[in-house]
């Protein structure tokens, strides 16, 4: 745990070193902050749709899913040197050299990045908090939104990791990574040519699905099981991948 602990710690020490890390949380902030003063402003002025819906429903949730799309689009700027980097300087051999496993290292390194995506969200979650001190929020429904942010980011990461790990190139990593979350975001959409089963199989398959699932306030433990599942999937792929590398070497 100690090493993981470590590598982690560098990773989280190399991306706020960067002046990329806080460019992409400042660009971050202030679309939302767009987006969450547009979203107020609609709240505010009167209209029909408002009937019988909250400010957590039309302003909070509204933000959520803004903030989905938005770190689907920088997911892969982030994640695509995690190895990339490491294949393309060579320092992955010293790496695989060392004592320290290929689990230890995938995990520090996924660890490392997770730390980043939670200072994002508890960033974004500052927006909707300040309506506290001039109105009242349905907090089963905000906590629900921000857990389902936070396990869309898990899902997001790891895919990132893996897709980091196969190739040497970070452009053609971000590009690769973007691709593939982008298809799983929107798979949903080719349910209308399909039976009943591929259409369960399909809608399953949605991160968008379940992360409006979530941001409705049902809270399942099937959407839960999904994230997971997803996580470990591409942090199992991505050891395999290293393992791979190591005894070809």
């Amino acid at each position: 745990m100690k090493i993981i602990t470590a590598i982690a710690a560098n990773e989280v020490r190399r991306l706020f070193l960067s002046p990329f890390a806080w460019i992409i949380l400042a660009t971050v902030q202030f679309l939302l902050a767009v987006f969450f003063y547009l979203l107020l402003s609609k709240y505010v002025a009167p209209a029909p749709w408002h009937i019988g819906r909250g400010i957590t429903e039309i302003v909070v949730v509204g933000l959520l899913q803004i903030a989905g799309v938005v770190l689907l689009l920088i997911t892969p700027f982030i994640t695509m040197r995690l190895f990339s980097d490491e294949l393309r300087s060579g320092t992955i051999k010293l790496l695989m050299s060392s004592p320290l496993s290929i689990t230890e290292l995938v995990l520090g390194k996924y660890l490392g990045i997770m730390v980043f995506f939670l200072c994002l969200v508890a960033l974004i979650a500052l927006m909707p908090l300040s309506l506290l001190f001039g109105t009242k929020l349905d907090p089963g429904l905000l906590l629900s939104g921000l857990t389902g942010l936070l396990l869309l980011s898990s899902a997001f990461a790891a895919i990132g990791l893996f897709i980091s790990s196969l190739s040497k190139t970070p452009a053609i990593a971000a590009v690769s990574s973007f691709i593939f979350i982008f298809l799983l975001w929107i798979i949903h959409v080719a349910n209308d040519s399909s039976g009943e089963r591929i259409q369960g199989i399909i809608n399953y398959l949605s991160l968008q699905k379940h992360f409006n699932s979530l941001l409705s306030g049902a809270f399942n433990s099937v959407d839960l099981v999904y994230y997971l599942l997803i996580t470990a999937l591409f942090i199992v792929l991505s050891i395999w991948r290293l393992d791979a590398l190591r005894t070809c070497q």
